[in-house]
């Protein structure tokens, strides 16, 4: 391990493991482990029959959050993704199973684009399996978009309140529909606002995610570790105080006579004494404004993991939000009154996922077999793929910690991994679309961040394209190209011009139809597709971000380029350079 880590880690492959067995070992009166993934951390005195199943997550890396909110009267499981990665639909089906009491469940999680596509596929999965579910995603963060856009909004610190709000309510008996509105009335009284006066520290890299000069302050960082909306130099905990509550005040329109809930959260390292400090001037505004605090929490709740920093989340109460703060809940990071253990006879039946009978036999006599490009050549760039992305981990991390959260490098890295261990277990007489099928499965169930299900999409639609051939031709390999284009576009809606992965993929597709069209053969068009991403990548340099967590940073993200565009161009040079 490079003396960079400075972490108190074991092997960073089985981190998470080790975390949850860790949890568990630590809170064996609160917490246990359900499901096929391992990944699923459910409440022993949580899940019931008749109730409505609370399950929140996210991605591992700010805890307590969010397997610590785990437990009677609070949240009934959490699947937890990798760092700063969302769960897997399967880790998050793991997590709906051990929640669900008959009454439905409600997942709730951050507004991020992961896991808005992982938590909304396992929607869909549950449904199959006759299990209704429901997405709530809090969107709390004041700086990552106007008011009138409030539904793209961050879900920052403010989980705390809305976790909270939505488990008392399904603690005391409401129904789905009820549990929603009352999640729906804790987001729209509640805001964040947060400073960074630090990056953090990837406990797989030891590199932090992004620069940040001593002596400045970046105001509206996202939890992952996102650059902020505003740079400038440190304040005092005073000025900081003053400048995070100022905007909270005026859109919760706080004045005499309210009463709020405060939390001021710390980021991972920031002192208890500075967060003291913080609240001292947050109660000293509210109190000269004639606003009650009924309640505050000061510690941390929400970390990013090591980042230094912290942020202030204020929900303007009324009486039914006032009572479901106060509800009784005991979890490992959260006991508010005293919790009553629930009769035995009133937990949920165990329930189980419906055997998969999907068959792979393919008649491969009625394939096409023209094409240079055989399976086990196919198998031979997919390898090629994982040595390369694994080559450019570092760099690729790097690009995404100038305008998203650091971890690109890592999470394709996983992803990779992942391919090649499904390789090693998939039959010999594999065709390339069945191969395209393990290597989706294995991206869909390693990798919680956005590029898990857009990688998942691509492999699936492009083995669709494909699924009449043995060999590619360079007509069937053009084919397979736009399929995977076509997946990562109906996955995540992006266009060209979006600064994403698609402005690689589009031209990589129409260089190479162009290419066949000249009549050029496998080779030629590969290495045409591969120049074409090349190009497409570093044309994302002067865009403006128009989707993703990038999107927040406005103007701030041009000058740098794309790192799934980034991506994209190593997949595509790297196949080139194996079937030249």
């Amino acid at each position: 391990m490079a003396d960079t880590h400075r972490k108190l880690i074991n092997d960073p492959d089985s981190l998470i493991e080790d975390l949850i067995a860790g949890m568990v070992s630590a809170h064996p009166e609160h917490l246990t482990v359900e499901g096929e993934t391992g990944r699923a951390i459910v409440a022993l005195n949580g899940p019931r029959e008749g109730k409505v199943g609370i399950v929140v997550g996210g991605g591992s890396g700010h805890e307590p959050a969010f397997a610590g909110y785990v437990g009677q009267g609070l949240a009934d499981a959490a699947p937890l993704g990798n760092i700063f990665a969302s769960p897997s639909p399967s880790q998050i089906m793991d997590a709906g199973f051990a929640a669900d009491g008959g009454a439905g469940v409600l997942f709730l999680y951050g507004n991020y684009t992961g896991d808005v596509m992982n938590f909304g596929m396992a929607e869909e999965n549950l449904a199959r399996q006759g299990i209704t579910a429901r997405s709530f995603v809090v969107t709390d963060d004041i700086a990552s978009a106007p008011l009138d856009k409030k539904e793209e909004r961050r879900g920052i610190a403010g989980d705390f309140f809305v976790f909270k709000v939505a488990g008392a309510a399904a603690d005391l008996g409401l129904s789905l529909d009820e549990v929603e509105k009352a999640a729906t009335r804790a987001n729209d009284a509640t805001r964040t606002m947060g400073v960074a006066l630090s990056a953090c520290i990837m406990p797989q890299t030891g590199k932090a995610n992004f620069e940040l000069p001593v002596g400045e302050m970046e105001i509206g960082m996202g939890i992952h570790g996102e650059p902020g909306v505003e740079r400038g130099p440190a304040g005092s905990a005073d000025d900081v105080a003053d400048r995070l509550l100022a905007p909270i005040i005026e859109e919760l329109e706080l004045g005499k006579g309210d009463r709020v809930a405060v939390l001021v959260n710390g980021l991972g390292s920031t002192t208890l004494l500075e967060l003291y400090l913080l609240h001292r001037r947050t109660a000293e505004i509210l109190k000269e404004k004639g606003v009650e605090i009924h309640h505050s929490w000061v510690g941390e709740y929400c970390t990013s993991l090591d980042m230094e920093g912290a942020s202030v989340t204020v929900m303007k109460l009324d009486e039914d939000l006032t009572t479901w703060l106060d509800h009784p809940c005991d979890t490992p990071a959260l006991k508010v009154g005293t919790s009553t253990p629930k009769s035995d006879h009133a937990r949920r039946k165990t329930r189980t996922r419906a055997a998969a009978t999907e068959s792979r036999k393919t008649e491969i006599a009625s394939l096409k077999t023209d094409g240079a490009i055989t399976p086990a050549k196919f198998r031979e760039m997919m390898r090629a793929a994982a040595d390369a992305i694994f080559a450019e981990r570092d760099r690729l991390s790097e690009l995404d910690g100038k305008i998203g959260d650091g971890d690109h490098g890592l999470t394709m890295e996983i992803g990779w991994k992942a391919v090649l261990a499904a390789l090693d277990k998939t039959e010999d007489d594999a065709t390339i679309s069945m191969l395209c099928d393990d290597i989706a499965s294995a991206f869909l169930e390693s990798v919680g961040a956005s590029a898990g299900p857009l990688y998942a999409s691509a492999f699936q639609s492009g083995g669709s394209a494909v699924a009449d051939r043995l060999n590619l031709d360079a007509e069937a390999l053009v084919a397979w190209i736009g399929g995977m284009a076509d997946g990562i576009i109906d996955r995540g809606g992006a266009s060209a011009g979006d600064k994403t992965m698609v402005d690689a993929w589009l031209p990589a597709v129409e260089a190479a139809k162009q290419k066949l069209a000249a009549g050029g053969s496998e080779q030629d068009c590969l290495s045409a597709a591969a120049d074409g991403a090349r190009s497409g990548a570093d044309a994302t340099k002067d865009m403006r971000s128009g989707r993703g967590r990038s999107k927040k940073l406005g103007d701030r993200s041009v000058g740098h380029i794309d790192p799934g565009a980034e991506s994209t161009a190593v997949l595509l040079r790297a196949w080139a350079k194996t079937v030249s």
